[in-house]
C-alpha cells in the first residue's frame, strides 16, 4: 500500500463533497476517478497533492513518497532554456552518474573488490534509472507534445501560456513521481498524442491516479475505478467497461434485494395489524414489531444517471448531394491544406488529424467565418446548416437561460421553450440562471438545445463533447446516432468517433485524405499507400502497377531488415562500453544512430507490408 485515505470527508461550506470515503493506491495501480462534474474528483486529487486538506479522516502513506501534480510544476527561472529546465527532472540520474564517474576515477588507483563491487552496483543502478536513455526519452516526450529540437534552446519565457502548460506536463512525466496525478490529461491533445500518452501511462512503472472523460483512454489504461456518487465512494476492479458492467449488475442485485425486503416488510406489517389487538397473539405481534425495528433496511439503489434526453431532427430532408468542395485552400496567412470532398446525404464524417493542421479552420471556412485562399465549395439543394463551435459555445450573456433560448426562437410558446430546456436538464429554477453563471458543460447543453430547435439537415460540429461529463457524452452520442441528417464533425474523443462516424477525413501535412471506413476499420486498415483514397476520387485508387516481382522484392527487404536489426543490437550493446558511457557526446551520437536505425527499419517494414499485401491480393 502506497497511499491510503481512511474515512475521508470534505466540505465546501454547508455542502458535503464526499464523506467517510475509503481510498487506496496499491503498488503500480492505474486508477481512474469517475463521477459527475462537481462530484469532488479534482478536489480529491488536490487533497492527495496536499493543495487542500481533508476536513476529517486519516491519511497513511509510505515514507519519502513523491507525488506529482501538474499544478505544482513551476519554472523557478523562466529565462532558462527548456532543455536546462527539463534536465532538472533527472537530478537523481545526474547524482547517480556523478557517483559512477567518482568510482571510475577511484578504480584507477584502488583495485580492491569493495570498490569494484561498488562501481558495478552504481553502474547497474544508473542503467535502471535510465541513465543511458534519459536524453532521448526527454526529446521523445517533448516532441510528442509539439516541441522540436530548436525549442530546447529557447527560453521558457518565450513560450505562450498554453505552451508553458504543455512544458510543465512534459516535466511532470519526465520526473516520474511515485504517484502521478493527472486531471483531464487528454484535453486539447490530438489523437496521435493521446494514443502515445496512453501507451506511456500503461508502461509507467509507478502508480497513476487520473480524472478523464475519455472512455477509450480509461478502457485502455486503468485497472481500478473509484466512483464518487452522492458523496459516497465505491471501488471497482478493472477498466471502465468492467466498471460499467459491474455497476449495472450491482444496481440490479440491490434493487432485487430491496424489492424482496419490501415484500417481507409488507407481509410482516399485515401480520402485525392482524394480530396486535388479539390477546393470545399480542406477544407474537410485538416480537414482529421489534424484528422490523432491528431490520437493516436496504435502500432502493439510486444512480446519478440523470442526463439530457435530446432528439435531433431535420425540418426538411434536402438534396442527396449535401456539399461539394473543389480545390479548397484553407488557412489564414498561408494555406494549411487543400481539400476536395463530396458529402452525400446521411453520411457522418469525422475530421481527425494533429492539432494546428486545419480541422477547425475547415469548419470556419465552410461557415464563411474566414475567407478561403482558393478553390470553391457549394451546398446542395435545400441544405440547412446547424453549426456547433467549441469556442462559441462558451459565450457570455447577461440573459437568463430562458431568455437566451426564447430570444432566438420567439415564435415558440413558453411551454415549448421550457420543454426544450428540460430535454437538456434545465428545469425548475435552473432556467432563471444567467448565462454568465453557467458552467462550461451547461453552456454546451444550452448551445445544443438551440441546435436541436433549428432542425438543420447538415450538422457541422467542432469538438461537441468538450466540457461534457461521461453521461453527457453518452447522451449526445445516442441523440446523434438517431439523427437522420448529415454530419461533418471534428473530435478527439475516439469513443465518440467510433460510435458515430461512417467515414473518416484525415487532415495532416497539407493533405486531406478520405477513408470510406468506420473508425474501427480505419484503425485496423493496412496503412500502405494503396489503401489511401484521395478525397476527390469517386472510385477506389488504382492499384500500383505489377511490373515488380513482389515476392522477390519482399524477400530482399526481409534480408535487409534482418541485417539492420543485427546492426541495431550491436549499437545497443555499445551503450555498455566505457568508451561511450563515460563520454556524454559519444553517448548522444550513439542514441542518434540507434534512433536513425529504428526509423530505417520501420520504413523498410512499411514497404515490406505493402508488398506483402499485394501478394495476398
Amino acid at each position: 500500500m502506497q497511499y491510503q485515505i481512511h474515512k475521508g470527508t470534505k466540505y465546501y461550506g454547508a455542502q458535503t463533497v464526499f464523506e467517510n470515503i475509503q481510498f487506496e493506491i496499491r503498488n503500480t495501480e492505474k486508477i481512474a476517478l469517475i463521477g459527475r462534474n462537481g462530484c469532488g474528483k479534482t478536489t480529491l486529487l488536490r487533497c492527495i497533492a496536499k493543495e487542500e486538506e481533508l476536513d476529517s479522516g486519516e491519511i497513511h502513506k509510505a515514507n519519502d513518497i513523491r507525488i506529482g501534480y501538474l499544478s505544482q510544476i513551476t519554472f523557478a527561472n523562466e529565462t532558462a532554456a527548456v532543455k536546462e529546465e527539463l534536465q532538472l527532472a533527472f537530478e537523481d540520474v545526474h547524482r547517480q552518474e556523478a557517483l559512477v564517474h567518482q568510482l571510475a576515477e577511484k578504480m584507477e588507483y584502488d583495485h580492491s573488490e569493495t570498490v569494484l563491487n561498488a562501481y558495478a552496483q552504481a553502474q547497474q543502478r544508473f542503467e535502471e534509472m535510465g541513465g543511458y536513455t534519459y536524453e532521448s526519452e526527454m526529446m521523445t516526450v517533448a516532441t510528442k507534445f509539439g516541441f522540436d529540437e530548436g525549442d530546447m534552446e529557447r527560453s521558457i519565457a518565450s513560450f505562450s501560456g498554453g505552451q508553458k502548460t504543455r512544458l510543465a506536463f512534459v516535466k511532470l512525466l519526465l520526473s516520474k513521481p511515485d504517484i502521478l496525478l493527472l486531471d483531464e490529461p487528454t484535453n486539447h491533445l490530438d489523437l496521435e498524442t493521446i494514443e502515445w500518452l496512453e501507451g506511456y501511462i500503461k508502461r509507467y512503472p509507478k502508480a497513476v491516479v487520473l480524472v478523464s472523460h475519455d472512455r477509450m483512454f480509461l478502457d485502455d489504461v486503468v485497472d481500478v475505478v473509484y466512483e464518487i456518487e452522492y458523496g459516497v465512494m465505491r471501488r471497482y476492479p478493472g477498466n471502465y467497461t468492467a466498471y460499467v458492467n459491474a455497476k449495472k449488475s450491482d444496481m440490479e442485485q440491490q434493487h432485487s434485494a430491496y424489492m424482496r425486503q419490501q415484500k417481507e416488510i409488507e407481509r410482516m406489517e399485515a401480520l402485525i395489524e392482524k394480530f396486535r389487538y388479539k390477546k393470545n397473539k399480542a406477544a407474537f405481534a410485538q416480537s414482529k414489531i421489534k424484528y422490523l425495528e432491528r431490520m437493516d433496511r436496504i435502500e432502493d439503489p439510486r444512480s446519478d444517471e440523470k442526463t439530457f434526453r435530446a432528439r435531433f431532427h431535420t425540418k426538411v430532408r434536402g438534396g442527396k448531394r449535401v456539399l461539394e468542395i473543389h480545390d479548397l485552400l484553407i488557412g489564414y496567412d498561408r494555406p494549411l491544406c487543400k481539400v476536395d470532398l463530396e458529402i452525400m446525404q446521411s453520411q457522418k464524417i469525422a475530421v481527425i488529424g494533429p492539432n494546428g493542421k486545419g480541422k477547425s479552420t475547415l469548419m470556419k471556412t465552410l461557415m464563411r467565418q474566414i475567407p478561403s485562399l482558393g478553390g470553391s465549395f457549394l451546398l446542395g439543394h435545400q441544405i440547412q446548416i446547424g453549426y456547433f463551435d467549441q469556442e462559441l459555445a462558451q459565450f457570455q450573456s447577461s440573459n437568463t437561460v430562458l431568455e437566451e433560448l426564447w430570444n432566438d426562437f420567439p415564435d415558440l410558446t413558453r411551454t415549448e421553450v421550457r420543454t426544450a430546456l428540460g430535454c437538456f436538464l434545465f428545469t425548475g429554477e435552473d432556467v432563471f440562471k444567467t448565462v454568465d453563471h453557467l458552467s462550461g458543460g451547461e453552456k454546451v447543453r444550452l448551445s445544443l438545445a438551440k441546435l436541436m430547435l433549428e432542425k438543420p439537415n447538415f450538422l457541422l460540429m467542432d469538438e461537441p463533447t468538450n466540457h461534457l461529463d461521461l453521461l453527457g457524452k453518452e447522451a449526445l452520442e445516442q441523440s446523434l446516432q438517431d439523427y437522420e441528417g448529415t454530419m461533418l464533425f471534428v473530435s478527439h474523443d475516439r469513443y465518440f468517433i467510433s460510435k458515430l462516424a461512417t467515414a473518416i477525413l484525415v487532415i495532416d501535412e497539407g493533405q486531406a485524405m478520405y477513408y470510406p471506413l468506420t473508425y474501427q476499420e480505419f484503425m485496423q486498415k493496412d496503412k500502405a499507400p494503396a489503401a489511401v483514397k484521395e478525397i476527390k476520387e469517386e472510385m477506389p485508387s488504382k492499384k500500383p502497377r505489377r511490373s515488380l516481382n513482389y515476392a522477390k522484392e519482399a524477400a530482399k527487404l526481409e534480408k535487409k531488415i534482418e541485417e539492420k536489426e543485427k546492426k541495431l543490437e550491436e549499437l545497443r550493446e555499445l551503450r555498455f562500453e566505457p568508451e561511450y558511457y563515460h563520454d556524454y557526446h559519444k553517448m548522444n551520437e550513439l542514441d542518434e544512430q540507434i534512433d536513425t536505425m529504428h526509423n530505417e527499419i520501420n520504413a523498410l517494414m512499411k514497404t515490406w507490408e505493402e508488398y506483402s499485401s499485394y501478394l495476398e491480393e
